[in-house]
């Protein structure tokens, strides 16, 4: 018998070809983007669950929500939680306020970063680190550390309990975020750009006005947005410094009212539907110019 007749033969193994180990890749990615779109949406769900509570339980009668809990759908519309809360703590008075400061605040915050940011990224003054870094400092301290120091001035300058002299601290507050956000825009910004305007007899605040104000609309326009935000959910200055019924926001007669409506669940759900919805109103609104904002930075 022959040798060779005994050996086995020789097992050759093939990789696979270049579209089936492509095809296995696209799988793998398509499985780690429906894991991560799950838990997106799964994340959304938990954040939209105290809002749903707040609109089932706004609209449910008291008895309702005693014999079927905060999370049952209301069997019957009831509207009279949400009339008596708006009529009784004069909502449309609050809601002004409310309105009024934010929109004050952050277009005044806007300007002051817009000119400080100038001064700093395009004018290159001397310490321009330095300036940066307070800035950045400024905006990290917490309110209970200014609330005596502004209490004290705005008493000695006559503007305790108004809602000027909020708007003017809270604007000040605001726009040290602002210029750390658009001295790090300005500072990228093109030199041939302003050169070329200079070159044509162009004075600083018209290189402002005409040529840095278009380009940074964007940013401008997500600033705004976010200062009118985070002004109108604000709870401790205006808290100390508008004592009056007749200056409060929103958010401090929510506050103030929490402990009274503690024992009407219904109530408190309404307060805080009312509260909530002009801030989501405005969010929505503005949500395309938001995202056109952030869009934009990203690519710069």
């Amino acid at each position: 018998m022959a040798v060779d007749s005994l050996e086995k033969p020789a097992v050759t193994v093939t990789p696979p070809s270049e579209p089936s180990a492509r095809r296995i890749k696209r799988r793998k990615r398509g499985v780690s983007g429906w894991v991560v779109l799950a838990l997106v949406a799964g994340v959304g769900l938990l954040m939209l669950f105290p809002f749903w509570i707040a609109i089932i339980n706004a609209f449910k009668p008291a008895p309702d929500y005693i014999a079927n809990g905060p999370v049952s759908l209301p069997t019957e519309l009831d509207f009279s939680a949400l009339v008596d809360f708006w009529g009784g703590v004069d909502f449309n008075r609050k809601l002004l306020n409310s309105v009024v400061i934010s929109g004050s605040v952050a277009l005044i915050a806007v300007a002051l970063s817009l000119l400080s940011a100038f001064a700093i990224g395009i004018g290159r003054i001397r310490g321009r680190v330095w300036i940066l870094a307070l800035f950045m400092l400024a905006f990290t301290i917490p309110q209970e550390a200014l609330v005596y120091p502004l209490f004290v001035l705005t008493r000695d300058l006559g503007l305790y309990d108004t809602m000027t002299g909020v708007i003017v601290i809270m604007a000040v507050l605001q726009s040290a975020f602002g210029t750390y956000m658009l001295s790090s825009v300005l500072g990228t910004f093109p030199p041939e750009v302003l050169e070329a305007a200079r070159l044509d007899g162009a004075t600083r605040f018209q290189v402002l006005r005409l040529v840095v104000l278009p380009l940074t609309r964007p940013t401008m326009a997500v600033l705004m947005t976010f200062f009118f935000i985070w002004t109108w959910n604000d709870f401790f200055l205006p808290l100390v410094l508008l004592p009056s019924a007749d200056n409060q926001t929103v958010s401090v007669a929510l506050g103030a009212l929490s402990g009274q409506y503690t024992s009407d669940p219904t109530a408190l759900a309404a307060a805080s539907l009312a509260g909530i919805l002009p801030a989501l109103v405005f969010f929505l609104l503005f949500q395309r110019t938001l995202m056109r904002g952030v869009n934009l930075g990203a690519v710069k």
